[in-house]
């Protein structure tokens, strides 16, 4: 059935601002995500490390002045899809033999995934203790406009999976409080007035749902069989400037009744603070650094640190991140739940079934069920740039001048700043070996409508058209033996918002920033859209 939002794609939002009133929402902005935790550590470009030795200061999160307009049909489409996916990527984690046939065809070119897998063997050749497997995951996606039908349909498309430090649930509540206390307090009083009512925010509740996967991991793990208390492990990186985002999920799991003890641990001082106790369990000990007398049994690890190859320099991080795997903690994620996560298995999922042949998906969703539909409804056009055939069709678009330009070049990598776009896709491949070119997928670029905003971003207001990112989250907790899933659910949202001519959208990276959703009319056909989806799912 087709609903009607209070805001027209026609209407003009946000409205036309007089200087004065795009400084006093500036002010007003800065004030309220200072007081609210809306901010992020001080970056050395605004205020020099010299001048805050110490790291006491902190500035407003990037965000934009309005909730950028978000079809409905597209933000539902990405709720409906979560809990698809997550199943989907609790089942890949546990098919080892599937993985070791994706890793294998990208390592020759990618030393951070062979070293990811090489320490999977290591752990399965002495065992695994733990069973348990969390997820914090996010699934990111652009708007699709499809032209072919009148009115025009939006269609949420995915980006990427994201499977280890699926970041900004935090910071994105906050944008989300943001949003609406200036509805409440600001927009009506423009000149151009926007009442309230005009404007229909969705509720985020990504904190509670983020912090609630850690919760149940965190009682799944069972009574300390040593007599210790049990805790949580932040693992970061140091010099962390996302801090808040993290603390947010972190006060919130400090409501639980009884407290459930959260310590943050910089990746670097793994060894230095934890132990594996000499039993068969080996279950893992954190000896707090201010009370080395008071000892922790670390029922869940959840790694906001480790998805890059900067975090591990040399061979004692790697050994490490192998001490922490083979530990009985829940690791959120396992080595192989990251692994999953890589962008070769996200192309080969993606792979349109021959004829009436099982898809690849179907290893893992059955084909034709209304969880696999909703997972073809969001798929893209991804290649891989091997030899096979598709592959070596896939490496011409990539190497012409005029083909390339619909189309982005990416790696083994999470985080922003590592993809190839368009024109310079060329010319960033002679510089590769050929033989390397597999370690890359090649996906069409998905290019959605821009609408106009503002941004805040270290005090300067730009203005501009601007494209978004749709993050969902999800939260899955599963038996990595026995396939069981004890938790499956989605768990709040995520917009991200940049210039229409950048490329990347990282907010901690520097390119994006913090915003939220207004529901803007589209008609909700599903029916259609699911139609459409198992079409392409039979090579139609």
């Amino acid at each position: 059935m087709s609903r009607v939002s209070k805001i027209e794609p026609t209407s003009s939002y946000p409205p036309e601002t007089t200087a004065d009133e795009l400084n006093h929402l500036a002010h007003t902005i800065k004030d309220w995500s200072i007081g609210n935790g809306l901010a992020v550590r001080t970056p050395p470009t605004v205020i020099a490390s010299e001048a805050d030795p110490t790291g006491i200061t902190a500035v407003p999160a990037p965000v934009t002045l309005f909730p950028s307009g978000f079809p409905r049909q597209a933000f539902l489409q990405g709720q409906k899809a979560q809990q698809a996916y997550n199943d989907l990527y609790a089942a890949v984690s546990r098919d080892e033999r599937f993985l070791a046939d994706v890793v294998k065809q990208v390592i020759d070119g990618d030393d951070f995934v062979r070293d990811l897998w090489a320490v999977h063997e290591t752990v399965k050749s002495e065992g695994y203790t733990q069973p348990l497997s969390l997820g914090l995951f996010r699934s990111d996606y652009m708007v699709h406009e499809d032209k072919s039908s009148s009115p025009p349909t939006h269609q949420a498309k995915q980006v990427e999976f994201n499977t280890i430090a699926s970041s900004f649930g935090g910071l994105s509540v906050y944008a989300s409080k943001l949003h609406n206390f200036l509805a409440k307090t600001e927009y009506a009083l423009l000149e151009q007035s926007l009442a309230p009512e005009v404007l229909e925010l969705p509720e985020n509740n990504a904190i509670e749902g983020l912090a609630g996967g850690l919760e149940a991991a965190y009682q799944a793990y069972g009574d300390s069989e040593l007599g210790h208390d049990k805790c949580v492990i932040f693992l970061v990186q140091g010099g962390e400037r996302n801090v808040f985002d993290q603390r947010h999920l972190e006060y919130q799991i400090g409501k639980a009744t009884p407290t459930i003890p959260v310590f943050r641990l910089p990746f670097a001082d793994i060894v230095e603070h934890t132990s594996i106790a000499a039993n068969p369990k080996r279950q893992l000990l954190y000896t707090h650094p201010r009370n080395p007398n008071k000892v922790f049994e670390v029922a869940v690890i959840y790694m906001r640190a480790g998805y890059g190859p900067g975090d591990y320099p040399n061979q004692q991080a790697w050994d490490a991140r192998c001490h922490l795997e083979r530990s009985h903690a829940i690791k959120c994620p396992t080595v192989l739940t990251q692994v999953a996560g890589i962008k070769k298995v996200q192309q080969v999922l993606a792979t349109p079934r021959p004829s009436s042949e099982p898809s690849i998906l179907s290893k893992f969703i059955k084909d034709d069920t209304p969880s696999a539909i909703a997972l073809w409804n969001t798929f893209t056009n991804i290649y891989p740039m091997d030899t096979s055939d598709v592959g070596l069709e896939a490496r011409k678009k990539a190497l012409d001048p005029k083909q390339c330009v619909d189309y982005v070049l990416k790696p083994q990598r999470e985080g922003g700043g590592n993809n190839i776009y368009g024109s310079a896709i060329p010319d960033f491949l002679k510089t590769v070996p050929e033989g390397h070119w597999n370690s890359y997928i090649l996906m069409e670029l998905i290019k959605p409508p821009p609408v106009k905003n503002f941004i805040l971003r270290n005090g300067n207001i730009e203005k501009g058209r601007v494209i978004s990112e749709l993050g969902v989250y999800g939260t899955c907790l599963w038996n990595q033996t026995t396939g069981e899933v004890l938790r499956n659910e989605q768990a709040g949202w995520l917009l991200r918002t940049k210039g229409e001519e950048s490329e990347e959208g990282g907010v901690a990276a520097g390119y994006g920033c913090m915003d939220s959703v207004s529901l803007t009319y589209s008609p909700v056909d599903f029916e259609e859209l699911d139609a459409e989806a198992a079409a392409k799912a039979q090579g139609a």
